[in-house]
C-alpha cells in the first residue's frame, strides 16, 4: 500500500484545502477551510463563478453575511465530496469578542441547516484565544461542534479539554518554523526531524495528556511543512493535509507504522491539569513561541479576510 493508505489505517486523514475539485483523488474522509484557503480557490478561474453567483444572489445583504454565504457555499460543495465533516472559520477579527463569535457561528450553522445539512456534519473554526475557548464552550453546549484552530501550546489544549470542544487542531509547521528561525544557523534540520521535531513533540504531548485523562477532544494535527512530520504523528486522531503533501504520501510506497497510541498514552505517568484564565493567560505569558504564532496567525487570517471582503465588494 502507499503511504496515505498506510496512514488512513491509523489516523484520519483530512484534507487542508478549499479546492474541492482536486479533494476526491485523495478520498479524505473530513476537509477543512481558512480565510486564507478560501481567498486562493476564490481567484481560480474554476472557483470565480461561485464567488461571484453567491454575491449576485445576495446582493442587497450586508458584506459579513454575503461572506458567510461564500464560506457556506464550498463548504457546501465540499461536503458532497467528503462523507464527513468540513470546517468553516468564523472571521478572525472577531477573534477577541467572545458574543461576536458565538453569533457569527450560529449564522454559518443556520445556513447549512437551511441547505439541509446537520450539525454532525460542520465544525466551526474559532482561534484559540481565551475569547475563542469561551465561545466554543456556550456553542458545544448548544450542539454547534468546534473546531480551535491557531493552537500552539499546551495551555491552549488544556483550555479545549475544560471546554469540552469537539476537536482542536494543533499547528506543526507554524511551531517548526518558529523554532527553526529561532537557532538559525545552529539549526541542525536532521537532528530535529521526526519525533524531535518541535511540532511533532507538542502534538504528542498533548494527544498523550488527552488519552491519559479521558479527554474526549479530538486532536487533529495540522499545518504540515513535510511528509516527516506527518509520518511522525501517525496514530493522532486526525490529521489535515495540504493536497501536495496528499499527493506525496499516494506517491510513496514506504513503510509507516502508528507511533502514537493511546494505550501507551493511558500508562503514562502524566498529572491532570486545568487552567482558569489568569492560568491560562500566564502560560501564554510564559509561552513566546505561541503568543507570537497565536497573534501572527489572527493577522494573516484577519488581511485574507479582508481581501475576500474586497474581491465581494468589487463583485456586488
Amino acid at each position: 500500500m502507499n503511504q496515505l493508505d498506510q496512514l488512513k489505517a491509523h489516523t484520519i486523514v483530512v484534507a487542508d484545502t478549499g479546492n474541492f475539485k482536486q479533494m476526491a483523488q485523495f478520498a479524505p474522509r473530513d476537509a477543512t477551510t481558512n480565510p486564507s484557503l478560501i481567498l486562493k480557490a476564490v481567484q481560480q478561474p474554476d472557483y470565480a463563478p461561485l464567488l461571484t453567483d453567491t454575491v449576485a444572489a445576495h446582493r442587497s445583504a450586508a458584506l459579513d453575511e454575503i461572506v458567510d454565504q461564500v464560506l457556506v457555499r464550498f463548504g457546501l460543495e465540499i461536503l458532497k465530496v467528503v462523507p464527513g465533516r468540513v470546517s468553516t472559520e468564523v472571521d478572525a477579527r472577531l477573534s477577541f469578542d467572545t458574543a461576536a463569535t458565538v453569533a457569527r457561528a450560529r449564522c454559518l450553522m443556520a445556513l447549512y441547516e437551511a441547505a439541509g445539512i446537520g450539525r454532525d456534519r460542520v465544525l466551526i473554526k474559532i482561534a484559540s484565544t481565551w475569547e475563542g475557548i469561551q465561545a466554543a464552550a456556550e456553542l458545544e453546549r448548544e450542539g454547534i461542534h468546534c473546531n480551535l484552530t491557531l493552537l500552539f501550546s499546551f495551555a491552549q489544549a488544556v483550555a479545549c479539554g475544560d471546554a469540552k470542544v469537539q476537536l482542536i487542531s494543533p499547528f506543526v509547521g507554524r511551531i517548526y518554523d518558529w523554532y527553526k528561525k529561532q537557532a538559525g544557523a545552529q539549526w541542525d534540520e536532521a537532528a530535529m526531524a521526526g519525533a524531535n521535531d518541535p511540532g511533532v513533540k507538542s502534538v504528542a504531548s498533548i494527544y498523550n495528556f488527552y488519552k491519559k485523562h479521558g479527554i474526549a477532544t479530538e486532536v487533529m494535527g495540522a499545518s504540515f511543512r513535510n511528509v516527516g512530520q506527518i509520518v511522525a504523528l501517525a496514530g493522532c486522531d486526525l490529521l489535515t493535509i495540504s493536497p501536495d503533501l496528499l499527493a506525496q504520501l499516494q506517491a510513496s510506497e514506504a513503510p509507516l507504522a502508528a507511533a502514537l497510541s493511546a494505550q501507551v498514552a493511558q500508562a503514562m505517568n502524566i498529572p491532570a491539569l486545568s487552567l482558569d484564565e489568569k492560568a491560562f493567560r500566564w502560560a501564554m505569558n510564559e509561552d513566546a513561541m505561541a503568543t507570537e504564532k497565536l497573534a501572527e496567525g489572527i493577522r494573516l487570517f484577519a488581511v485574507d479576510a479582508g481581501k475576500l471582503d474586497k474581491l465581494i465588494t468589487e463583485s456586488k
